[in-house]
């Protein structure tokens, strides 16, 4: 053997891909509004304040329909039993109709009023964060 048999070429250096450039600017400018936003409610602005007070006028709003619904749901039944007293004489499986509206069926519909209440303050609080994270158009 000869000392040029014990030589290895050298690997061959790999071709130089064209370089691709890469700007995110678009993404960043998208995240702009909403982080502007997300700062006002932060820093608690006027804006931000603004938004926040939407919020809790939506939220009272709801809480005042919702017990709107109960008041004259339950509090219609006494109503209804002293204008018709013939309905109040009712009686279903032996039990007087008012016993039965007032201290049976009571606590199914207040559990959909409540059930109903808390599906549509987590629409609102839902909209509120729409809102806030929405992405400039």
């Amino acid at each position: 053997m000869t000392a040029t048999d014990d030589v290895v070429p050298a690997p061959r250096a790999p071709e130089a891909l064209p370089r691709t450039r890469i700007v995110l600017a678009e993404v960043s400018r998208r995240d702009d509004r909403a982080d502007r936003t997300r700062a006002e409610l932060a820093q608690q602005t006027r804006v931000g304040e603004a938004l926040v007070r939407g919020l809790v006028r939506a939220q009272f709003a709801l809480a005042l329909r919702m017990s709107l619904v109960v008041a004259i749901g339950l509090g219609g039944l006494p109503w209804l039993f002293a204008i018709a007293p013939s309905v109040g004489r009712v009686t279903v499986l032996g039990v007087n109709l008012p016993w039965l509206l007032l201290g049976v069926a009571s606590f199914p519909f207040l559990i959909a009023v409540g059930w109903a209440y808390v599906r549509l303050a987590e629409r609102n609080e839902q909209d509120f964060t729409d809102l806030v994270q929405r992405p400039e158009r």
